[in-house]
């Protein structure tokens, strides 16, 4: 092994030599993300931001309960976030008629205007992200990634921080 990692030039930390795909996905997540935030950033938005609007247009109004268990956050993680969404007028949150002790979050329609902007961005990273890559290639990325995901769904599900699957409501 060189000590660098193909994904970036800067050598593997000497603790992260026995685990170079995990090294290499934790770097691809952070450069990713960072790339995320410069494009949501013109749409007004905060990386994770995108996430929660995404499940209140696929799922309409929300109780904040169930927002928090499907994003997997941290419950102040989540309050945070709909603060900052809420002060931008791109959500609301009120009491659910059916049970007033819950709160109700739903995306207004300045939030509902975001769609497209967020959508292009999701676009924009795809295109950045598997630059060079076949169909072929593309489709077995996604495999293994994928593959990769169940295995550690399996670890975060036994510490009972595993969310629901995407686009369930």
């Amino acid at each position: 092994m060189s000590g660098t990692d193909p994904v970036c030039t800067e050598p593997v930390p000497s603790a992260a030599r026995g685990g170079p795909v995990s090294i290499a996905l934790a770097r691809v997540a952070r450069m990713h993300r960072i790339a995320a935030g410069r494009r949501l950033r013109e749409l007004g938005l905060y990386p994770g931001q995108e996430m929660m609007m995404m499940r209140l247009w696929d799922c309409g109004p929300v109780r904040q309960s169930e927002l928090i268990q499907s994003l997997g956050l941290d419950a102040s993680t989540v309050t945070k976030m709909l603060q900052r969404l809420e002060q931008c007028g791109h959500v609301r949150r009120g009491p659910d008629p059916a049970d007033r002790r819950a709160v109700l979050v739903e995306a207004t329609d300045e939030g509902r205007s975001l769609r497209a902007g967020v959508e292009g961005v999701w676009s924009d990273l795809e295109r950045l992200s598997l630059n060079g890559l076949g169909p072929d290639d593309r489709t077995e990325l996604a495999r293994l990634l994928g593959l990769v995901a169940e295995n550690l769904a399996e670890e975060a599900g036994e510490a009972g921080e595993c969310p629901p699957a995407p686009g369930g409501c």
